[in-house]
């Protein structure tokens, strides 16, 4: 969805289909909510259902929005972040919750008060204080 592909699909699907035929690579449906073929390397899939059958443990995962794993807006629901090396993502449990777009902090889900400084930190880089969804200094 966000990349410009210069080779139809129909080029690709057949190298995807050789490669799957060698074994190099798997092809099949791995994630829900995404339609068509889908192909990836085998321990990628054995990762996948890894994540899959473990329990959530609530970490936050800070990702660059220009990172490919940037799938806000696309696989889930809401708007797209822009894929700027400055924006960040901030998940927990695989869901997007919040996003920092320049100074600006803007949550994607619901957040519990007790958390919201570390999630606040973890876009941020680092602590900071948040006045009104602006993170930055105070003063």
């Amino acid at each position: 969805t966000r990349e410009a592909a210069n080779v139809p699909w129909r080029d690709l699907a057949r190298v995807y289909r050789r490669l799957e035929a060698r074994g190099e690579i798997r092809g099949g449906r791995f994630i829900s909510g995404m339609s068509g073929e889908q192909f990836a390397l085998p321990e990628a899939v054995e990762r996948l259902r890894e994540v899959r059958r473990s329990a959530p443990d609530d970490r936050l995962i800070t990702l660059s929005a220009a990172d490919p794993l940037n799938l806000t807006g696309i696989v889930t629901a809401g708007d797209r972040i822009r894929c700027v090396a400055s924006n960040r993502l901030v998940y927990r449990n695989g869901v997007p919750v919040a996003a920092m777009e320049g100074d600006m902090l803007r949550m994607l889900d619901e957040v519990d008060a007790a958390i919201a400084p570390d999630v606040a930190a973890a876009a941020a880089g680092r602590r900071v204080p948040v006045l009104s969804g602006y993170v930055g200094r105070i003063g």
